[in-house]
C-alpha cells in the first residue's frame, strides 16, 4: 500500500522571514481523496510543489507514489488540442484513445481533439487537461483549483467525474464540491497542519468546536490569571510591609516586646505563597499562549459604497442583442434596483462576460441592439475576471487612483500578509493576486459593483467576509458566480440567460 510520509517539513521562500511550514509531520494513506484547505497564501500550491519535487526544503518526504500535477503547463496554445494532449502525456499517436476515453466521461465531444487549444472555453480546457491527468491509473493526482471557470453543470460533471476516481489531493475553495468528492482533509492553519477524516463539513464543524473550545479556556484563564496576580501582589505588598513595620519598631524601640520569630516567619511564609502564585500565573499565561493559534483572523471588511438615494433603477437594459459571425448572445432584459445584488447566470460562452463589457461602455467586436441606460453620476467598480496587475500594490493604487492604505487596510482584513506590501503583484499567487483586486474594488467609491466571478482563488474564511459585507451593507450589485450556494446566500434577484 502506498503512502506519503513527511517528517519534520520546514521551508520558506528567500523573501520570506518566517517559514511557511515549520516541522510538519504528515502521513498519508494512497486511497484517501483529500480536499486540501487553508487561507490564501498559507502554502496550499506550495505543498504539492514540494511533493513534486520542485522545491528544495528540509526535513524529509518519503513516497512511492507517481504524482501528477493538474493544471500542467502548456507550451503553445495555437497547437491542436490533440497535440497538447499527446505533448503533456507523452503518449504516442496511436495510444490517444485512452485520452478520448477521458473525454467522453467528462462529456466533451472529440471533435475539439482537431481544434486549436486557444480556441476552447475555459471549461473545455479544464476537461481536457483533467482528462489527460487521469489516463495513467497507477498514479497520485494533485489537483488544483479545478473548478475556476466551470459553470454549475461543468462543477457537477467534474465532481461526478472525480468521484469515480481512486484518489487525489484537491485544492478548492468551493465547499459543495469538496463534499461530493473528498473523504479526508488536510488543513493547513495558522501555525500547524491537520488531519481530520470526513469531508469538508466535517472538518469545518471540528474545527468550530476545537475553536469555541480554545476560547471558553482562554476567557476562564484570564479570569484565574488576574484573580491569582492580584493575590500574589497583595501578599508580596503585606510581606514588604510587616518586614519594614518589624526593622522599623525594632530600631525605635530595642526593649520592645515583639515576637520578631512569629512575625519573621508569617512574612516569609507569605512571600513564599506570593511567589508560588506567581509560578501559577506564569504557568498559565504559558498555556494561554498555546490557545488560540489556529483560530483564524476575519476581521469584519466593507465596501465604499454610496448610495444614491434619488435613482430607483441604476440599471435599466432592454431586449439587449450581441452577436458576430461566432457568437451571439441570448436577449435579455432587465433592471436593476437600488440597494440590489442580481446574478447574471448561465453555462460558460453564453455571453455573461460579453454583456458585463458592454454595460460598462467597453468597445467590443459586437453588432449591438437594444439599449442599456446606465445614468452617467453612477460611479461603478469593476471586478473582471481576467486581470492584468504588475508593479506593487501601491503602485497599483495610484493608478487606480485610490488611497493605497486603505487597500493595505483592506488586504489585512483579508488574512494577506504584511510582508507581501512591497512584493511585485507578479510575483504572487492566484489568490494572493485575486485579493489584491478585490481589496481595490472595495476600496474605490461607488455607487454600482460589476463583479465577474469575484470568488475564484478565493479562501472559504475570504468569501464568508465578503457574503457578511454585503448582508450588512446592501450594494447595488451585477455579478456573475457559478458557485450555486454563495449566490443563493447574497443574491436577491437571478438572471438566468438561455438560449
Amino acid at each position: 500500500m502506498g503512502t506519503i510520509q513527511i517528517n519534520n517539513l520546514s521551508f520558506k521562500y528567500d523573501q520570506m522571514v518566517d517559514n511557511l511550514f515549520n516541522n510538519i509531520n504528515l502521513s498519508i494513506d494512497e486511497s484517501w481523496k483529500l480536499g486540501l484547505i487553508g487561507r490564501n497564501g498559507r502554502g496550499k500550491t506550495t505543498l504539492l510543489n514540494i511533493l513534486l519535487g520542485n522545491l528544495e526544503y528540509q526535513g524529509q518526504v518519503v513516497s512511492n507514489l507517481n504524482f501528477h500535477y493538474y493544471p500542467q503547463p502548456v507550451s503553445d496554445m495555437s497547437k491542436t488540442t490533440k497535440e497538447i494532449a499527446l505533448e503533456i502525456s507523452g503518449l504516442a499517436d496511436y495510444d490517444i484513445w485512452r485520452v478520448e476515453t477521458e473525454l467522453e466521461k467528462l462529456q466533451v465531444s472529440l471533435d475539439i481533439l482537431d481544434q486549436q487549444f486557444e480556441t476552447l472555453s475555459p471549461g473545455e480546457r479544464t476537461k481536457v487537461l483533467l482528462a489527460v491527468l487521469f489516463i495513467d491509473d497507477d498514479g497520485f493526482q494533485l489537483i488544483d483549483e479545478p473548478t475556476n471557470h466551470l459553470d454549475i453543470d461543468g462543477r457537477k460533471l467534474v465532481s461526478d467525474y472525480l468521484r469515480t476516481k481512486k484518489a487525489f489531493i484537491v485544492i478548492s475553495h468551493d465547499r459543495n464540491f469538496l463534499n461530493e468528492i473528498i473523504d479526508h482533509v488536510i488543513s493547513i492553519n495558522r501555525n500547524d497542519i491537520d488531519v481530520y477524516k470526513g469531508n469538508f463539513d466535517t472538518w469545518e464543524h471540528e474545527k468550530n468546536l476545537q475553536d469555541t473550545y480554545e476560547a471558553d479556556q482562554k476567557r476562564q484563564l484570564t479570569k484565574d490569571i488576574n484573580k491569582l496576580h492580584d493575590s500574589a501582589v497583595k501578599k508580596e505588598n503585606w510581606s514588604r510591609q510587616t518586614e519594614k513595620g518589624k526593622k522599623k519598631n525594632i530600631s525605635m524601640d530595642k526593649h520592645a516586646n515583639l515576637d520578631k520569630g512569629f512575625i519573621g516567619a508569617k512574612s516569609a511564609k507569605m512571600m513564599k505563597k506570593a511567589k508560588s502564585m506567581q509560578h501559577r500565573v506564569d504557568d498559565s499565561l504559558n498555556t494561554k499562549k498555546t490557545l488560540l493559534k489556529n483560530i483564524e483572523i476575519d476581521d469584519p471588511i466593507s465596501l465604499n459604497y454610496a448610495e444614491i438615494s434619488h435613482l430607483k433603477n441604476l440599471i435599466e437594459v432592454n431586449d439587449l442583442l450581441l452577436k458576430n459571425r461566432n457568437v451571439e448572445t441570448p436577449k435579455v432584459s432587465f433592471k436593476l434596483p437600488r440597494n440590489h445584488v442580481l446574478a447574471l447566470m448561465g453555462r460558460n460562452g453564453i455571453g455573461k462576460t460579453t454583456i458585463f463589457k458592454q454595460i460598462l461602455g467597453i468597445a467590443q467586436p459586437f453588432e449591438c441592439s437594444g439599449s442599456i441606460v446606465v445614468p452617467s453620476s453612477v460611479k461603478i467598480s469593476y471586478l473582471a475576471q481576467e486581470y492584468d496587475l504588475h508593479g506593487t500594490i501601491r503602485e497599483l493604487a495610484e493608478r487606480k487612483k485610490v488611497e493605497p492604505e486603505m487597500v493595505f487596510s483592506n488586504l489585512r482584513k483579508l488574512g494577506f500578509e504584511r510582508e507581501l506590501f512591497d512584493n511585485n503583484i507578479e510575483e504572487m499567487s492566484q489568490g494572493q493576486k485575486r485579493k489584491v483586486a478585490l481589496a481595490v474594488s472595495l476600496s474605490e467609491q461607488a455607487n454600482l459593483y460589476l463583479w465577474d466571478e469575484p470568488f475564484n482563488y478565493l479562501d472559504v474564511i475570504t468569501r464568508d467576509q465578503i457574503v457578511d459585507a454585503i448582508h450588512k451593507q446592501h450594494p447595488t450589485m451585477l455579478i456573475i458566480d457559478h458557485d450555486l450556494g454563495l449566490i443563493d446566500e447574497i443574491a436577491d434577484q437571478k438572471l438566468i440567460l438561455k438560449k
